[in-house]
This record gives C-alpha cells, sequence and structure tokens, in this order.
C-alpha cells in the first residue's frame, strides 16, 4: 500500500484552515481582570515540564494486545537563557539610573540580582540545559520505560545484538541543547535498565527533521515571519496597547524614579529602546529564573507583580501563537512544514508493522520550533483555533498557551501495540494519553487506542 506525504499533510492542514474561531469582533488583549487563567500568571514555552498524568492511571491496551514500538518528538529540556542581551541592556539601564541617582529602594538591588542571574548564566552555558532540565529529561525516561515494561525488557535481552530488530534510536536537531537531551534521556532509561546500554545506537543528526523552521526548503516560512506585513502590523497592534504602556510603568517604577521612566519611554536613552521593551526584559528574565531552580534562588518577583507578569506573558504567547502555532485562518505557512515530522512518525510506525526495518524505540529530540507546529497540523488540545484580524487572538477566545503546548520538554509519544495482524497506537501529548484529530475513530467509544489503519484513512495516508 502506498503511503504519501502529500496527502497527509494536505489533510491536515485543511482540517485547521476550516477552523476560525466563531467570536464577536474585539480589540486586541490579554489576560481579563479577575478570572483564574489556565496556566500561572506569565506561563510561557519557558515553562519548566511536568507529566500530565499519572502512569498508573493510564488506559490499558485491549486484551491480547503487546506493545512493540514507542516513538518520541521531544523537546530540549529547560535551558538557561539563549544569550546576555537583556540582561546586559538592563545592568546598562541600570548603571545609567544609579548615576543619575534615579533608583527606587528596591530597585538598588535589581543590578546584582541581574548580574548574578548573568553569571549563573553564564556558568551553565547560554542555552544549555540546567540541572532541572537534565533531571526532568531522566525522569521523563524512567515513566517511559514503566509504561511499556514488557517492550524494554524484549530490547534489553536482545541488546547483544547490534544488528537485531530491537535497537534504540536517538537522533536530534544536532543543536547542543538537542543532543544533550538526548543524552540525558537515554541516561534515564539506563538507570531503570542497566542492560540497554548495548541496544542504544550512536546518536544521530538530522537537521531537514528535528530543526526544519531553518530549512531552505522553507525560506517562504523565514519570510512570512521576518517581511509578512500583516504579521507585523497584528503583532505591533498587540505589543503597542494602552495596557502594555501600564503594565510596563508599574514594573520600571519598582526599579526606577518615575522622572527616569519618563526619560525612557520618551525615547531618552536610545540604547534601551522605550519603557515597554525595558519591561519585556525583566519579563524575560523573570521567566527563564523558573528552569534554573538548581542553579540559585532568584527574588526577580520583587520587580514584577502577577497581574504585569500575566500581561507580558500573554504578549509572549501571542508572539509564539502567531509566528509559529495555528495563526490566521485561511493559511498554514506556520504549521505545513512540521509534515516532514508527521510523516515521519507515521513511516516509522508503519515500518515496524511491515517487518521492513526500524528500531524498537524511535527517539527524537528538537526544540519549540518545531513542536508548535506539529500540534497544529496535528490539531493537539490547545492548538485547534485559527483567528482572523476581525477577531485576534486572545486568552478568553483562545486556548493556546505556550506553556502548555510546547513547555520545556514537551513531547508527543505513539506506541505501538500488536495482536496477530492487528496494530494499534495510542499517544500521549506530555505523558496524558490524548485523543486524535476529529474523524479518527477509536477502537471502541472513550478508547485512546486507535487501529493503525484507521489512523492512515483519518490522516490521508491511503492512496
Amino acid at each position: 500500500m502506498r503511503r504519501t506525504l502529500t496527502s497527509t499533510v494536505a489533510l491536515a492542514a485543511s482540517a485547521l484552515l476550516s477552523l476560525a474561531v466563531a467570536v464577536p469582533a474585539q480589540a486586541h488583549g490579554g489576560p481579563a481582570a479577575g478570572p483564574a487563567f489556565s496556566t500561572p500568571a506569565g506561563a510561557t514555552t519557558k515553562a519548566p515540564y511536568r507529566p500530565l498524568q499519572s502512569v498508573r492511571s493510564l488506559q490499558q491496551a485491549p486484551d491480547g494486545y503487546t506493545a512493540v514500538f514507542t516513538q518520541t518528538v521531544s523537546r530540549h529540556g529547560a535551558r538557561a537563557l539563549s544569550d546576555s542581551e537583556d540582561g546586559d541592556l538592563l545592568v546598562k539601564l541600570w548603571q545609567q539610573a544609579a548615576d543619575e541617582g534615579a533608583l527606587t529602594r528596591v530597585g538598588k538591588g535589581f543590578g546584582p540580582d541581574v548580574r548574578a542571574l548573568l553569571d549563573a548564566n553564564a556558568k551553565v552555558g547560554y542555552g544549555a540545559l540546567t540541572g532541572q532540565g537534565r533531571r526532568a529529561l531522566q525522569d521523563t525516561a524512567e515513566r517511559m520505560e514503566q509504561r511499556l515494561p514488557g517492550l524494554f525488557r524484549r530490547i534489553a535481552a536482545g541488546a547483544d545484538d547490534p544488528a537485531g530488530p530491537d535497537r534504540i534510536d536517538v537522533v536530534s536537531s544536532g543543536q547542543p541543547r538537542a543532543v544533550d537531551s538526548g543524552t540525558e534521556f537515554t541516561k534515564g532509561l539506563l538507570a531503570g535498565e542497566p542492560a540497554l546500554a548495548k541496544a542504544v545506537d550512536p546518536a544521530r543528526t538530522d537537521t531537514d527533521l528535528l530543526y526544519f523552521h531553518k530549512s531552505a526548503v522553507n525560506k517562504d516560512y523565514t519570510d512570512y515571519v521576518k517581511k509578512d506585513p500583516r504579521l507585523a502590523a497584528t503583532l505591533a497592534a498587540v505589543r503597542d496597547q494602552p495596557r502594555s504602556h501600564r503594565a510596563a510603568r508599574k514594573v520600571l517604577e519598582r526599579i526606577f524614579t518615575g522622572p527616569f521612566v519618563d526619560r525612557l519611554a520618551a525615547g531618552g536613552y536610545p540604547f534601551a529602546g522605550n519603557e515597554v521593551d525595558a519591561a519585556q526584559a525583566v519579563f524575560n528574565l523573570y521567566s527563564v529564573t523558573a528552569d534554573l531552580t538548581d542553579e540559585g534562588d532568584w527574588h526577580l518577583g520583587r520587580y514584577i507583580g502577577s497581574e504585569e507578569a500575566a500581561w507580558f506573558g500573554y504578549l509572549d504567547n501571542a508572539e509564539e501563537y502567531y509566528t509559529k502555532g495555528p495563526g490566521f485562518a485561511g493559511q498554514d505557512i506556520t504549521y505545513r512544514m512540521a509534515g516532514v515530522l508527521l510523516d515521519d512518525l507515521f513511516r516509522k510506525a508503519e515500518n515496524r508493522r511491515a517487518g521492513t526495518g526500524g528500531p524498537a524505540a524511535e527517539l527524537r529530540f528538537t526544540h519549540a520550533e518545531e513542536i508548535i507546529p506539529l500540534a497544529a497540523l496535528m490539531r493537539l488540545p490547545g492548538s485547534t483555533t485559527q483567528v482572523t484580524e476581525a477577531s485576534p487572538y486572545t486568552y478568553a477566545s483562545n486556548a493556546w498557551r505556550g506553556a502548555t503546548v510546547a513547555p520545556m520538554g514537551a513531547n508527543i509519544q505513539w506506541d505501538l501495540f500488536r495482536k496477530g495482524d492487528d496494530y494499534l497506537v495510542r499517544m500521549l501529548y506530555n505523558e496524558q494519553q490524548t485523543a486524535f484529530r476529529p474523524g479518527c475513530a477509536p477502537v471502541s467509544k472513550g478508547s485512546y487506542f486507535y487501529d493503525l489503519d484507521e489512523l492512515e484513512r483519518c490522516f490521508g495516508r491511503t492512496a
């Protein structure tokens, strides 16, 4: 039976393109006043990983079915800041205020706090995994093994045969934090079953598969992010709202005197942009401290309140949503490039069914730039709704949140179970059993198990 990538992606994309959010036209807005949010105030894709379901509460496979294959697509673990740009800007701004005698009592501690955070990031390595990130990956691997004990026992039993059918393949984008994530995940597997060591093949790199947002074949996507006028106008409108300026002043006036913030807002310190730019930099440092709990005891929350954090988190989520997620109704530029990953998920499962080769466990390590489009293409929870210019992305009208779609260490897992000639697939999203897109029928009502043939039909893979 012939399977094609183009039909799979086209059908998946068309299903999402047909869904524009149906809400009344409204101004851009973020968190509404009062109601609780589905994620902590200010949570973004920098949020630390947490599993969403316990191993013991998962549905068991139907009688007679045995796990024969598992595969994952995982974001790298919690990391340090990508660079020192925000911190350097804020230290320079703080020193300027100190020279002018324009620091508040609380603000006098801001410069030393930022310097300490930058020192910790430099020690870890900018963009490198933090202690928390390494530990979370190992723990995730151990839980995978606990969910599929029979499969990993069989892999361990055949580990001495380097040409055998039960191998573990580890592949990454080639970026250091993704490579290291594969290493830490493997450590977690070996902690549970040391005999697996001989079953793990040498780690490899596939940039076209796991770093596709930078691929030359997706130049149309990079052009969209850098040059699309509608995107630029939308993001500018989201950011340049009165509430952004009010929130920025609340943040900065904890650190600097009012007249200093006035001068900043008026462009008096060109190196720092305006007050929204500076406050966004404070938020960026504040948000990464959740990933650096092993490296220090941070107190940046004294400079940004929960209300302001929620607002700047919304601004961050809006940018991610429009540039990587579901985006505008009627277009698929932000997520159709994830077709290469969706196709690989199907192909590896199909190869295992056909007995034509391939490992017993396929472990991929990538980035938010890949997880977010894949979630949109597959219509995973939170990534089902596009927006129009008249009804833009808001927390009130849209469930998309970076902290739930692609937190640090986010993962999508497909497990393949066999009974005779029949094969079932179970999907976990951040370790929670998850239904496939509407139109895909499980083996029974309420089940999270799907016949592989049915998924091929549902995703348009049967020629």
